[in-house]
């Protein structure tokens, strides 16, 4: 949901979250924060827990609790978030105690991603993910969702609104999924298209806010919008990218992470999220002025790992340099690149490790080509980059670096 105005001004909102040693509570919280001010809300107060477990009943204990009503109270609070994902029976009794509206972190997000979707293929993944988040807590809703009682004479046409509910939610999921996966089916087309054409992709990951989509408008021009909010930008981007050695290259912009992304999330947007996983080079974008950069770093690493990227060709950039101390330690891991996407500082330093980067997947040669096999020059200029080229009574001789597959390719021309 959209976290409407109340006479002109945002919703006040009071965070609530347990510690139990699992996870760092003060970040989880902090990003909760800004969670909630990316949906409209004004965030006026939190309470943080330290307990073993939430509380089975009302995921705080009753001190915390009274606490909190008092607070909802004396601030006219209007929403209560939760940092953990609740059970109805939570959510109700959080409720029944404060008398205010109460929602969890996943249903936050949820209603986020639900605001950010553009394209129809990321609201049909919202609406799924929500539908699924929604099936299981039916259940919880108790007897406001029956029609009628139980009982003879309430069977059939005159069936409960919760089965009702489950029934029309079951077929709505159906719908979406096989939506999806034609969906799905004509991106594995256009995949198989690129990979037939050798079209290069470069993308662009990394935690929510880390500077994404301003560093794929600095490269491309492309006008994705840049805000200084959580999933600011939803919809994947694609655009052209020529590299210092000529080469072009396909740049990707992807949906951003956060810490303990629901499932349902991550399950939705996994084709999606493919485009990154499959691509030739993957920019792990990260925040390096945020004192968590290191976290967020490997969060999306983990992520990709799921879905089957092994790390060998992703370059870690650590963006907002200008505005960091020293951020030269702090990512342990693969090749590093500091620069500042707003500034445009060092950006030849990340276009040059893509192309490095690239080099393995393409080789220098000379070549003669016949007079009568333009269309091979034409090629070798779109997936190339042809240094030198001189007439010859045999045709055009040419220096060039191109793909290793094009090379195989025409290598009956290679010298």
């Amino acid at each position: 949901m959209e976290f409407y105005e109340i006479n002109n001004k945002p919703e006040k909102a009071l965070l609530l979250s347990v510690d139990t040693g699992e996870f760092d509570a003060e970040s989880s919280i902090a990003e909760l924060a800004l969670l909630a001010e990316s949906a409209g809300a004004e965030v006026v107060g939190e309470i943080l827990q330290k307990r073993e477990a939430p509380n089975g009943a009302s995921y705080i204990g009753a001190g915390k609790l009274a606490e909190a009503e008092l607070y909802c109270s004396n601030q006219n609070v209007d929403v209560i978030i939760c940092d953990a994902e609740l059970t109805p029976s939570q959510i109700r009794n959080i409720e029944n105690h404060t008398n205010v509206r109460v929602i969890d972190r996943t249903q936050l997000i949820l209603d986020i991603f639900a605001l950010r979707a553009k394209s129809r293929e990321g609201k049909l993944q919202v609406e799924l993910a929500q539908l699924k988040y929604a099936l299981p807590r039916l259940s919880g809703k108790g007897k406001e969702m029956s029609r009628l009682g139980g009982g003879i004479g309430t069977r059939g046409p005159g069936e409960s609104k919760l089965e009702s509910d489950r029934r029309h939610i079951m077929r709505r999921i159906n719908a979406l999924s096989a939506e999806l996966r034609e969906i799905d089916r004509r991106r594995g087309y256009l995949r198989a298209r690129r990979e037939k054409n050798r079209v290069t992709t470069v993308a662009l990951v990394g935690y929510t806010n880390a500077g994404k989509s301003t560093l794929m408008n600095a490269l491309t021009d492309a006008g994705v919008l840049a805000q200084d909010k959580l999933f600011a930008t939803l919809d994947p981007t694609s655009r052209k990218l020529t590299l210092p050695d000529g080469r072009a290259v396909m740049l990707i912009d992807t949906v951003g992470f956060v810490s303990r992304l629901p499932h349902d999330l991550v399950s939705a947007f996994k084709s999606t999220l493919e485009e990154a996983a499959l691509a030739d080079v993957i920019l792990n974008v990260c925040d390096a002025s945020d004192p968590h950069c290191s976290e967020q770093a490997e969060i999306t690493t983990e992520i990709l790992k799921e879905l089957g990227q092994n790390g060998d060709n992703i370059i870690t950039v650590l963006n907002k340099c200008d505005k960091a101390g020293d951020v030269y330690n702090l990512i342990p891991f693969g090749k590093t690149v500091m620069i500042s996407a707003l500034h445009q500082v060092n950006f030849d330093m990340l276009l040059s490790a893509v192309a490095d980067c690239l080099k393995e997947k393409c080789t220098r040669v000379k070549m003669l080509i016949p007079f009568s096999k333009g269309a091979i020059l034409n090629d070798i200029r779109s997936n190339g980059k042809i240094y030198t080229e001189e007439y010859t009574a045999d045709g055009t001789k040419i220096d060039a670096v191109m793909p290793v597959s094009l090379a195989e390719k025409y290598k009956e021309y290679i010298q």
